[in-house]
């Protein structure tokens, strides 16, 4: 498998070279729009914090070792007070990283902090979570359906998705929630799946210490999972504090996005610059400020598929962006005759027109409609095709947004495989 050394890649851009009799009427935000983008973090300003302890402040140092003296107090040096396969007691760096996150989840109250660590301990040691990880909990229909790990953040935190909307589906609910057991049964599935996330983090400072969360709000249908959300959540903030660097939430309605601006100035500079929303229409734009287009599933315009991670770390892919108004043209030069080309392209809530000609080196060839010109709805997945060239030449990729007066992100990659017979 070789890839073409030095192709290049231009995008052409085009607008419509006769001007509309009549000037277009100014484009006008409705209401619920202009909330919504009030409520939209665009830049979140959240930094992890460190756990590098010569970075702590003498108030945090005098805190850390508190809350040592208060766990060997109780549970003695050679005590069971072990997370993650990590003795708390055992005095190295990964036993502080997890001490600093009750400290913080408490503002560093060492009492509050302790009684925090001991509640865990306890559920931990009777939820046996410590093997749940491991275990077949028969949930195999849901795995990268509702909740699942998928990928990495560009900063290289492991992401978990998570969407609920399938459970609109009656048979779905009371399959799943229909009564105490099958709803204790999902919980533990839920904690099964963060505790796998929690496996791929370092626990050392400087290292990568908490997952990224987004959650996919379409659908969801509310009352029905009322008391499931409140428990998980529960779950979440009691027994896995600071393991969230950033809350993602996408497709979000604009109710709740109206709720969030009314609310937020309660909430703390730190909470809120964890959170990120972004209303319906708009999950391409929002994940890939955090998520490589590599990385993000397809069906959030993103390129990645289920199956892709098995095959070893995604190949990467280029970004651009749509213009309104623009066409864009992505032309992979230096083809030989015999070789075949395989690409993936992406345009985030793509509503434009896509199409792939090979257009032949030599003089007097005819250019060769790979794909006609067709438009894409706003729902598709990413295109995935190839082309065996009988002459050399250049495949040429448009995305025309003539149409639209939205700009738009999109990715694509490529990879060209020589004949076997040259």
């Amino acid at each position: 498998m070789e890839k073409v050394p030095s192709p290049i890649s231009i995008p052409e851009k085009t607008r419509p070279q006769d001007p509309p009799e009549a000037s277009p009427k100014p484009y006008k935000k409705s209401f619920v729009t202009t909330l919504m983008e009030a409520a939209t973090l665009r830049s979140p300003s959240f930094k992890e914090d460190t756990y590098c302890i010569s970075h702590l402040k003498s108030s945090e140092k005098k805190a850390l070792q508190e809350l040592k003296d208060k766990l060997t107090a109780s549970y003695g040096p050679d005590g069971e007070s072990t997370m993650w396969g990590i003795p708390l007691l055992g005095g190295d760096e990964k036993a502080d990283v997890i001490l600093l996150k009750f400290l913080r989840a408490r503002d560093f109250r060492v009492s509050d902090s302790f009684h925090m660590l001991e509640k865990c301990l306890a559920w931990r040691k009777e939820f046996k979570a410590d093997n749940v990880a491991e275990e077949d909990l028969g949930f195999k229909e849901l795995e990268e359906v509702v909740a699942y790990m998928h990928g990495y953040d560009r900063e290289g935190h492991p992401v978990c998705y998570n969407t609920y909307g399938v459970f609109r589906d009656k048979d779905m609910y009371e399959r799943f929630f229909g009564d105490e057991e099958k709803l204790k049964k999902f919980l533990r599935w839920r904690v099964q799946v963060l505790e796998r996330g929690i496996n791929l983090l370092h626990f050392k400072p400087g290292g990568i210490n908490s997952i990224i969360q987004v959650t996919d709000l379409k659908d969801m249908p509310k009352r029905e999972l009322r008391v499931a959300s409140n428990q998980i959540i529960s779950l979440f903030q009691d027994y896995y504090p600071e393991m969230v660097a950033r809350k993602i939430f996408i497709n979000v309605p604009w109710y709740f996005s109206v709720l969030y601006s009314m609310f937020s100035p309660f909430l703390t500079q730190r909470t809120k610059s964890k959170f990120v929303i972004s209303g319906q229409g708009y999950a391409a734009e929002t994940l890939y400020k955090f998520i490589r287009p590599e990385d993000v599933p397809v069906q959030y315009g993103g390129l990645s598929r289920p199956n892709d991670l098995q095959n070893g770390p995604p190949k990467p892919a280029s970004e651009f962006t749509v213009k309104g108004g623009e066409k864009v043209n992505i032309q992979i030069e230096g083809i030989e005759a015999g070789a075949t080309i395989t690409w993936d392209l992406v345009v985030g809530g793509w509503d434009l027109e896509y199409s792939a000609e090979f257009v032949p080196n030599a003089e007097g060839s005819y250019t060769i409609a790979v794909e006609k010109p067709r438009k894409l709805s706003p729902s598709e997945e990413a295109i995935n095709n190839s082309f065996t060239s009988s002459e050399a030449g250049k495949m040429v990729l448009s995305v025309d947004n003539i149409a639209s007066r939205r700009e738009k992100v999109a990715a694509y990659r490529y990879i060209v495989r020589k004949s076997a017979l040259v």
